[in-house]
């Protein structure tokens, strides 16, 4: 395994840090239900090799591992990966976990399924970065990493649900660029340690897009659902949840 990243970026400082009292946070408290979610979409046998890109601090991972699954994580911050550290060894499963950037891992097995679950890298941008190039980046990295046919699970930020909250005041004080669906802003994060302002720079990507960048990168998308964090389950996308769910698979 070989990464080029060098230098921390600004995220995986902000991750580094958060790590600790990542798991505080609300949305990760429905780990069991989201994996039983998950086998209901894909017939995963026990003993499956299983992918988790930006696992974070192993929720998914630990939880797969529980089940009979050989689990590997590859996160780009190594706060995250240290408590998912711990926590495998409190749960006493065997994980192998990669500290790698995720547009850049390059792994030397293939495996059975992927996870890129939360918004784990997608859409996590650095100032300058092209975001399509980077995701993109991401999922031609997961596809090559996965054997032909094997399922593979996105869940993404639903652009639709932050176009809508946008005004046109937004667009005259260089907030939000519709022509280029760039949004540039600070925003205040009520996170367990403490409100925290955060710099958000994000491409709005909507769902249509998401699946042609899935395509592109040789993925067949089978279905969008409601993937917000919490509330997944087999149904229409709304316009105002907070991510979308890709069910998706890798071309033969």
């Amino acid at each position: 395994m070989s990464s080029k990243s060098a230098g921390k970026k600004e995220w995986q400082r902000f991750f580094d840090a958060h790590a600790v009292n990542y798991e505080q946070n609300g949305f990760t408290k429905h780990t069991v239900a989201e994996v039983d979610f998950i086998l209901t979409l894909y017939p995963i046998v026990p003993g499956s090799t299983i992918l988790d890109v930006g696992c974070g601090t192993g929720r998914h991972s630990i939880e797969f591992a529980k089940r009979g699954y050989r689990v590997t994580g590859l996160d780009l911050s190594e706060g995250m990966l240290s408590v998912a550290k711990a926590n495998a060894a409190e749960a006493g499963v065997s994980v192998r976990w990669i500290q790698a950037d995720a547009t850049d891992f390059q792994l030397e097995e293939t495996f059975d399924v992927g996870l890129s679950l939360c918004e784990g890298g997608v859409g996590l941008i650095e100032r300058g970065e092209n975001a399509e190039i980077h995701d993109l980046a991401i999922f031609k990295n997961i596809a090559k990493s996965l054997k032909p046919n094997a399922p593979f699970l996105l869940t993404a930020l639903n652009g639709y649900s932050i176009i809508r909250q946008m005004k046109d005041e937004h667009i005259h004080d260089g907030r939000f660029d519709p022509s280029s669906m760039l949004a540039n802003y600070q925003d205040e994060w009520d996170l367990p340690e403490g409100p925290t302002l955060m710099t958000i720079r994000e491409r709005l990507f909507i769902a249509p897009e998401v699946v042609r960048m899935l395509g592109e990168s040789g993925f067949v998308v089978d279905n969008v659902f409601g993937g917000t964090a919490g509330h997944w389950g087999r149904r229409f996308l709304s316009l105002d949840e907070v991510e979308a769910m890709f069910v998706c698979r890798k071309r033969p």
